[in-house]
């Protein structure tokens, strides 16, 4: 029977404004291409910031092995593990605090505002909640149990021991987590509700917006009115699955489009900049599931209100 590879030791660098270092496992070299570590690492990131970035980091320290900082003539041996930060792009401060709804030693139950990210991808990387949470709350070892959609607001389960997140995000893999939005869209009295969306979800890499195609359905969401004014409506949605894009697709497809959504049903010019005062009408507000590690029930409820549904008419 073959050995596994070895767990990786632990990294020499802290986090930095939340956010963990890089990670590399050298490869093997089987042609004698890299007769030092820096030659390796010139031929992984020259293309995208440059040798001469490359050889800064190098004379800065900022490669570090577990026994320091990598020198620019070491030779290269493979299996190592070397680790670094990355440098940050600059990115505009979402202007919004995070709530924290719940928090003991096992989860931090966050509040989450319209526009921030749940973990770092593509250009948001410290303006996300977890790195802003892992900072503020100073728990390093934070790592969400499973993620909201950037532009909606609510709840999101995060946990403080790395031990228990597979526990819980083995509730949101089986679905035994109650989740309840709502939303704020038009009211359109041809629409019969309650009614459940069974579709099925396609989305492409790079494409911002889902789909729904020809197919087996897999994605179901219970539509709900709750009360209306006007021409707008108050809605609960309730997803029993959750593909990406779910409620809004769904939303959409019934011709009832979430306001202020910037992809459905047309999506806005990608270069238009982000209206912090135009915030999706969509909040995750509930969370109810069996606790994994002590078997009791939690709920759990958001304190945010729908900007564009007056408190005075909230139930």
């Amino acid at each position: 029977m073959g050995r596994g590879r070895r767990a990786a030791p632990a990294a020499p660098l802290p986090q930095r404004d939340g956010i963990d270092p890089v990670r590399l496992r050298l490869p093997e070299d089987p042609d004698g291409a890299w007769p030092t570590v820096r030659d390796h690492l010139v031929h992984r990131f020259a293309g995208a910031v440059g040798a001469g970035r490359v050889d800064a980091m190098l004379r800065d320290g900022r490669f570090v092995g577990t026994d320091g900082p990598v020198a620019t003539d070491e030779p290269y041996t493979a299996g190592r593990y070397v680790w670094f930060h990355r440098d940050f792009a600059p990115e505009t401060p979402v202007p919004f605090e995070i709530g924290i709804a719940h928090r003991d030693e096992r989860m931090v139950i966050a509040d989450k505002p319209h526009f921030l990210a749940t973990t770092p991808r593509g250009s948001h990387v410290t303006e996300t909640a977890l790195a802003r949470l892992r900072r503020d709350l100073g728990l390093p070892g934070l790592q969400p149990a499973h993620r909201l959609d950037r532009l909606t607001a609510g709840l999101v389960l995060f946990v403080v021991r790395p031990g228990d997140r597979g526990a819980y995000q083995t509730l949101f893999r089986d679905r035994r987590v109650r989740k309840e939005y709502e939303a704020v869209a038009p009211y359109d009295p041809a629409v019969a509700l309650p009614v459940t969306v069974r579709s099925r979800i396609e989305k492409e890499r790079g494409v911002p917006a889902a789909r729904e195609v020809p197919g087996e359905p897999d994605s179901e969401s219970r539509i709900e009115l709750l009360e209306r004014r006007g021409g707008l409506g108050r809605y609960r949605l309730l997803p029993a699955t959750g593909r990406t894009h779910q409620l809004r697709v769904h939303m959409s497809g019934l011709g009832l489009p979430i306001l202020n959504d910037p992809l459905y049903p047309a999506a806005l010019p990608a270069e238009a900049p982000e209206d912090f005062s135009r915030p999706l009408q969509l909040l995750a507000r509930t969370l109810e599931f069996t606790d994994p590690i002590t078997g009791e029930p939690r709920r759990f409820t958001s304190r945010r209100r729908l900007a564009q549904w007056p408190r005075s008419i909230h139930s």
